[in-house]
């Protein structure tokens, strides 16, 4: 591969590192934040708050692909995107101080805050996509700076919090004004295409019904993510006892070695095929995941969390190289979209199924039934995955 596309690589793992690590900066404080905001309740409101962004990454997804497709071109969309990102988390900070707000008006933000950021993240990671050099190893930059954003943005963020509620908010907006400026560097590579927007991921599906796996894959993994956000965090301050700052790095636990190991395990998967990393890894994620709910120590817990994030390493570069090695070549805007939509929704239903359960029944219940989900689809996905004929045409040489 050429200099010139690894600057481009890099580039553009940078943005997605800086959307990533803005995001999370909200994370180890979330209950703090929503408190400033006016909110009466920790679990509803913090419930609520992520899920605005969330429903948001879920309708605009689509949209930011297929327009990007359509125009043949992506940088100016990505670019959009981060400033209009930066400007949410700025309103969202800064204008109760001016104009008084109630929550429900900062969750009008947040949506609008969402709409943007998914633009920026998601056409980034398809730039990603169009690069030579192998799948496995363009979703491992991609994992590995959504590893780096994750893992520095949980103790970073809790840190921020000691200082102030409003500061995560302020610092992710500088970020994402970071992200805009890496990606107008970037040159536009897009394969020329066009197609309807509102139809574009439903017939990509259509014509190639096998994205269906990563695309349910991707759903459950991002479903645990969304339930580490909300009920992992109000977990580790409500029943295990931690600061805002001492959260950040239990989070760190998992997303430390989830972001070193996710190159590596890219690579590993254009090696050896997805099947492995993909069906057995969520075997053993979902197993992780429960075991994070129930280990009666803090430091067992710790390790727990650990033994989560290098399993999800081993998954998430994997499931992502398959949408890549399915989706033909003028297809991958719309393909990656439709993966990002299906994630969302799964951060969705993480948030929403295991707020609900956390708040009905126990946190050990909805630690269950979440690392369940994962187990469940491995069993289910098993079959499909034997019978999967990889295009091998996106079988890099060795």
């Amino acid at each position: 591969m050429s200099g010139t596309d690894r600057r481009t690589r890099v580039a553009l793992a940078g943005v997605v590192f800086a959307v990533l690590l803005a995001q999370v900066l909200l994370y180890p404080g979330i209950d703090t934040l929503v408190d400033a905001l006016g909110a009466d309740t920790a679990l509803d409101a913090s419930m609520w708050f992520l899920t605005a962004e969330f429903a948001a990454f879920v309708v605009c997804a689509g949209v930011w692909g297929a327009a990007s497709d359509s125009a043949g071109r992506r940088v100016p969309f990505i670019v959009a995107g981060a400033v209009g990102g930066a400007a949410g988390y700025a309103l969202v900070a800064l204008l109760h101080r001016v104009v008084p707000l109630s929550f429900t008006a900062v969750l009008g933000l947040r949506v609008l805050q969402g709409a943007a950021t998914i633009g920026a993240f998601s056409l980034a990671m398809t730039m990603l996509m169009d690069l030579d050099g192998g799948h496995g190893k363009n979703m491992g930059a991609a994992g590995i700076a959504i590893g780096l954003g994750t893992a520095l943005g949980a103790p970073l963020g809790g840190q921020l919090y000691e200082v102030g509620p409003f500061v995560p908010l302020l610092v992710a907006s500088g970020l994402l004004l970071v992200a805009g400026a890496l990606a107008a560097l970037v040159t536009d590579r897009t394969p020329g295409h066009s197609r309807d927007v509102v139809r574009a991921v439903v017939s990509g599906l259509r014509e190639t019904p096998a994205l269906l796996l990563p695309y349910a894959f991707g759903l459950i993994d991002r479903l645990t993510a969304g339930f580490f956000a909300l009920v992992g965090t109000l977990y580790f301050r409500e029943v295990v006892g931690l600061s805002p700052g001492e959260t950040g790095f239990m989070l760190a636990l998992f997303f430390g070695p989830f972001a070193l190991l996710q190159y590596p395990f890219g690579v590993l998967s254009d090696r050896i095929g997805r099947t492995l990393p993909v069906v057995v890894g969520s075997l053993l994620y979902g197993l992780a995941v429960i075991a994070v709910g129930v280990a009666p120590t803090v430091r067992l817990t710790g390790v727990a969390m650990v033994a989560v994030g290098v399993i999800g390493a081993l998954v998430a570069p994997a499931t992502m190289a398959l949408v890549t090695d399915l989706a033909p070549s003028t297809e991958r805007g719309v393909a990656m979209a439709g993966f990002n939509t299906f994630g969302s929704l799964g951060f969705l239903a993480g948030i929403l199924v295991g707020g609900t359960i956390a708040e009905e029944v126990s946190y050990v219940a909805a630690f269950l039934v979440v690392g369940g989900l994962e187990i469940a689809i491995a069993i289910l996905a098993l079959p499909a995955f034997l019978r999967l004929q990889l295009p091998q045409s996106n079988v890099p040489a060795k």
